[in-house]
């Protein structure tokens, strides 16, 4: 996607949209290459005025893999989905970017381990600071948005399944084949950046999704004041469906178990829409997925509908080996979401200075 930008659409308001995009895993990636052809390159800022503005909101539990290690050998908060963000929102996905993802495969104490990884965990140590180091990493890649982790805190996930046993970290929750009923932090009381809220507040568009729910999605709603905040905000809320069901997580999960499991952590009144593939899966890529216990979420829209949210569909799916969402079919729905969300700020805006 790198040097792919989409001009500015004659319909599009003249000031940027602002989009809060929240999640973590490969999902949120996905939205966020998908969103940043709305941007130009700094080479053509000039000229030409950005459609829109993006702030990515990521979940700090992952305890797994060269994340796990740098966590717990250097104290630092875990880099890996951050370190994700980074790469799909930068300008040059070529050599900066495979930098940042190569992964060592040998060497004594550095087989796992990923370049960006000990880049962000060298830099939180240079500033003294994890959200400095992904700021300072943000400037190094000329990223097109800025990226928050979604709380400075040391926080580990916490799981109760459906027999009443405990789970603690995202590692063992993620494989975990009991139906998990709900998820929080250790600690309970950790605290957003006020950057977060401050673009949370003034956003147009808040994502959630697509990602695993309970492990990249649900984690961001439990930090102390980001669910108020969403609510708060004028902005249109959309959640992105998972294509499939997440192995541990969400077998069996129909599209409307999913908004419910965001309500029941986050609040009802949290969302707005649901966006739903409708493209079918290739029965191949079915077959090889029923191997893995995972099957294509039911688009179950009378129950969403039942549920105060409405349902945006479309062909979402990308063509390739693996079920994934096609990034500029996402972003684009997001752009429109959007533009719905900008009209509803102006209409509250004016209702509010027409009654002082």
């Amino acid at each position: 996607m790198g040097g792919v930008h989409v001009p500015r659409p004659k319909d599009f308001p003249s000031e940027p949209l602002h989009v809060v995009a929240i999640g973590g895993g490969t999902g949120l990636s996905v939205l966020l290459q998908g969103l940043k052809q709305y941007v130009p390159d700094h080479t053509v800022a000039a000229t030409e005025p950005s459609c829109l503005d993006i702030a990515a909101v990521v979940t700090v539990t992952d305890d797994g893999g060269s994340s796990g290690r740098l966590r717990r050998e250097f104290d630092v908060l875990p880099p890996g989905d951050i370190r994700n963000c980074l790469v799909a929102l930068s300008e040059d996905e070529a050599l900066l970017s495979r930098l940042f993802q190569y992964r060592f495969e040998a060497g004594r104490g550095l087989k796992g381990h990923s370049f960006g990884n000990l880049f962000l965990t060298a830099l939180t140590h240079i500033t003294g600071d994890f959200p400095e180091a992904v700021k300072e990493s943000s400037d190094v890649l000329a990223i097109k948005g800025r990226i928050y982790p979604s709380t400075a805190s040391n926080v580990t996930l916490e799981a109760v399944l459906d027999n009443g046993a405990r789970l603690v970290g995202e590692t063992r929750i993620s494989k975990s084949r009991r139906r998990i009923e709900t998820v929080r932090l250790r600690p309970r009381r950790c605290r957003p950046l006020p950057d977060t809220l401050a673009a949370i507040e003034h956003a147009d568009l808040i994502t959630l999704g697509p990602g695993s729910l309970f492990t990249s999605v649900i984690p961001n709603l439990l930090v102390g004041g980001i669910a108020d905040a969403i609510r708060r905000s004028p902005a249109i809320k959309a959640y992105f469906v998972n294509l499939m069901w997440q192995p541990g997580e969400t077998a069996r999960f129909k599209a409307s178990d999913h908004i419910q499991a965001i309500q029941r952590h986050g609040g009802a009144k949290l969302l707005d829409y649901a966006v739903l593939n409708t493209h079918p899966i290739k029965s191949s890529l079915r077959r090889r997925y029923a191997q893995e216990e995972s099957m294509p979420v039911e688009n179950d829209i009378d129950e969403i509908t039942a549920l105060g949210v409405a349902v945006v569909c479309g062909d979402l799916l990308q063509e390739s080996k693996m079920v994934r969402h096609d990034p500029q079919s996402i972003a684009a729905i997001a752009m429109r979401l959007a533009m719905e969300g900008r009209k509803r700020r102006k209409k509250i805006a004016a209702l509010e200075s027409s009654s002082e």
